[in-house]
């Protein structure tokens, strides 16, 4: 009996191997079951920070509650340029673009001026669109939640991984929101002219991949923001990661969710290989001084993100 304990204990940590713990680069980051529930990963879920585009399906979920026509043509206006952080990139001023491409303009290539332009030609304007974010908000019981503008570029607009996860099982109920932002890449008519969009989230559509619904974010207060519905594993998960410091230890992030649900050895994060080498360096020598090291620490490639943020849309060169 003493002698087959051993080996179950080694066939039990070979099967969890897979199951590693993860260590997350984003600040934030919560997975869950969609079918049960069940919180499967999390750090720091309750707490509230800043969204950025994340924003974008809030504004998405209130413009279609609107139920307005998909086909009006609506103008960018003065009021719809970025007053806040004063970036200059998104549908130029002027332009007269129907409602329905504006929604795929602020989902897919998570243009500011867009989303502005939406919130404004709400019925009732700019305060009832407001006053009708506000009511969603107490809808979907989130808690931590607080929205003041329809972009995501304000630092107030703040919300946990936590009641992200509301908000994206809210949106997954809105098949355009489901349809636009699973998208790679899309064709649309700004002023006459055809632009080429690709999707903020350079996940969609790679090898490996199935994502139902996504949104990217940035903005320097917010990091790189990220929520998604995802299939692996034959389950289907919510995913949100906030603040990450870089695009790529939120890609790595993802992935390393990927993995884990598949049953295998997350790939190590830049802060796992940093502190494995400090352990190592003082199992050699536990008398001599560390000395780190400003050298790179190498993690493997990752599919990256192109995220606007505040930045330029990701249009491709416009086509006459």
């Amino acid at each position: 009996m003493l002698r087959v304990l051993p080996i179950a204990v080694a066939l039990l940590l070979a099967c969890s191997a897979g199951r590693a713990e993860i260590t997350f680069g984003s600040a934030h980051a919560i997975v869950v079951d969609e079918t049960t529930g069940e919180v499967l990963l999390q750090k720091d879920g309750g707490t509230a920070a800043p969204i950025a585009s994340l924003t974008k399906l809030m504004t998405a979920m209130v413009v279609l509650d609107a139920q307005q026509d998909t086909s009006e043509k609506l103008r960018i206006a003065a009021a719809d340029m970025d007053r806040l952080k004063h970036t200059r990139g998104g549908v130029p001023l002027g332009a007269v673009v129907s409602r329905g491409t504006l929604l795929e303009l602020a989902l897919l290539a998570s243009d500011n001026h867009a989303a502005s332009a939406l919130a404004r030609h709400h019925p009732g304007g700019i305060d009832a669109f407001n006053a009708a974010v506000q009511q969603k908000i107490v809808a979907l019981g989130l808690e931590n939640t607080s929205i003041e503008e329809p972009t995501g570029l304000s630092p107030n607009n703040r919300s946990s991984a936590q009641d992200m996860v509301k908000v994206l099982r809210a949106a997954t109920s809105y098949p355009e929101i489901a349809r636009i932002t699973s998208l790679r890449r899309h064709a649309v008519v700004v002023n006459g002219h055809r632009w080429a969009v690709r999707n903020t989230n350079g996940l969609v559509g790679s090898q490996g991949w199935t994502i139902l619904l996504s949104k990217t974010g940035f903005t320097n207060e917010a990091g790189r923001c990220l929520s998604m519905r995802v299939q692996a594993a034959g389950r289907t998960v919510m995913v949100v990661l906030m603040g990450a410091v870089g695009s790529s230890d939120r890609a790595l992030d993802a992935l390393n969710i990927r993995r884990w649900l598949s049953g295998e050895a997350p790939v190590a994060t830049r802060a796992d290989k940093a502190h494995s080498r400090l352990m190592a360096n003082r199992k050699r020598s536990a008398q001599t001084p560390i000395v780190e090291t400003t050298s790179e620490i190498v993690v493997p490639p990752t599919p990256s993100f192109v995220d606007p943020g505040s930045e330029t849309p990701p249009y491709d060169d416009i086509e006459t």
